[in-house]
């Protein structure tokens, strides 16, 4: 199979790697800031050698990880995650029920309460050290029920981790709260009409709002490796929960779209619930989801006709009802992320990743102005999703601090860990550091300073 009639997730920047590795003492262009002292990690699908997944989303979950300390950059490393998937289980058992044991584990990896979790939709979180080794799946004390989130959101005021999980056998749709030291202590079901792939949501200081949208699970797609499809018939909907009265959901009708990423949410003035997402239209959608299994060639045909999101706000009123939206910028990006400590509440900064045929770039939108700045990489080069990590300073400005992303040529024959600051996103890097191979471009990752460790 040659690389232009390979599917888009085994050609390029996206084929997966054959095998683990270590490198120490890596080169670095430019300097690193000498408080970057923790790990940055990636998640993302890669299939086992001569097993590829009929879907991009389906590949075995790799951790790829950079360990900076000091102003150097210790160590790279990658690993699978040892899960029951990779071991040959099926999530599903000879009785037909899901065996919440078994996942992938390759969307994103976090830090909570002390643990290292990667997740994945579809199954429980899976616990991992902070050398990337596998401890196993867990299901918090047994009380986790319901697959869990990629996306959960760690409030920073108390800092709770809230939390979903969907199905599609009911309960379709489950609100979950870790405290703050990781214990699950609610979980709660939320009425929704049918089995929609929900990734995303979003909370506020106040609130959780959820998105019921028209992607729905289909029998008739379970042999294509991802048996989820655009829906004209559900509809499009949030939902407003309070989070002091959980499963009462105040739901919001807007036009048929889907979001696989919210930005941020938060109340303003007027008690209002304002939400910000990457959008697909309908049609951007269809083109998007058509596309991920095509070969590479046509993958770049079809993103030149559509198929990206934009950058959208909608403002849901719980007095009055009443829903506005707004597109926010036209360039198609994804993966917005943002200052973990203004998660639900208001803040004014943005950061997504553009790629285009003509060039990729980092994006910083300023949504009090209007505006944004592109960090441009070029024509062959793509960026990964760009993670904010917080300079230390008392009352710094919310935009001071860098963005950690993987960057790899659109070949994928190299790959460098892309250091830039926050404030200057237009402008030079503040540090590169050169990866011993190319790293596949996954989905999320994480800042996991050692102090959050306690190392």
């Amino acid at each position: 199979m040659s690389a232009s009639t390979a599917p888009l997730h085994l050609a390029g920047h996206l084929a997966p790697v054959p095998d683990e590795i270590d490198a120490i003492d890596l080169p670095v262009t430019g300097a690193l800031p000498a408080e970057l002292n923790g790990r940055y990690l990636r998640n993302g699908p890669n299939p086992l050698p001569g097993d590829p997944p009929s879907h991009w989303f389906t590949g075995h979950g790799m951790v790829h990880g950079v360990r900076l300390r000091e102003g150097r950059a210790e160590w790279y490393r990658n690993r699978w995650v040892r899960t029951g998937a990779l071991a040959g289980r099926s999530m599903v058992g000879p009785d037909g029920t899901f065996d919440r044991t078994v996942g992938t584990a390759n969307t994103h990896v976090l830090a909570h309460a002390g643990r290292i979790l990667a997740l994945v939709e579809s199954s429980f979180p899976c616990l991992m050290t902070p050398e990337l080794e596998t401890v196993g799946p867990i299901d918090f004390d047994g009380r986790l029920t319901t697959a869990m989130t990629a996306h959960p959101k760690c409030d920073p005021v108390t800092g709770e981790l809230h939390f979903f999980g969907y199905g599609v056998l009911p309960p379709y749709l489950t609100y979950h709260r870790l405290s703050a030291g990781g214990e699950l202590v609610q979980s709660t079901e939320i009425e929704v009409p049918g089995p929609t792939m929900a990734h995303d949501f979003a909370i506020t200081a106040h609130h959780a709002v959820f998105l019921d949208l028209p992607m729905t699970f289909q029998l008739d797609l379970l042999g294509t490796g991802m048996p989820f499809g655009w829906d004209e018939q559900y509809g499009a909907r949030l939902g407003v929960m309070a989070l002091d009265r959980p499963g009462v959901v105040r739901w919001f009708d807007v036009d048929p779209c889907y979001v696989f990423h919210v930005g941020n949410a938060h109340e303003d003035a007027e008690g209002r619930i304002v939400v910000d997402g990457a959008r697909y239209s309908p049609a951007d959608t269809r083109v998007m989801w058509a596309s991920i299994g095509r070969a590479a060639t046509d993958r770049m045909a079809a993103a030149a006709a559509g198929g990206a999101a934009r950058m959208h706000r909608w403002v849901l009123d719980p007095a009055t009802g009443a829903v506005g939206e707004q597109p926010l910028d036209d360039r198609g990006v994804e993966f917005p992320t943002l200052d973990g400590d203004r998660v639900g509440r208001v803040s004014r900064y943005r950061y997504a990743v553009a790629d285009s045929r003509s060039a990729a770039a980092i994006v910083k939108f300023d949504t009090e102005h209007g505006t944004a700045v592109e960090h441009s990489l070029g024509a062959d080069t793509v960026a990964g999703e760009a993670v904010f990590v917080p300079a230390d300073a008392p009352g710094r400005a919310e935009d001071d601090g860098w963005l950690l992303t993987i960057t790899t040529r659109r070949d994928g024959s190299a790959s460098q860990l892309l250091v830039l600051d926050a404030t200057d996103v237009g402008g030079a890097p503040v540090a590169a550091v050169a990866l011993p191979r190319g790293v596949p471009s996954g989905f999320h990752g994480s800042w996991i300073d050692d102090a959050e460790m306690g190392l």
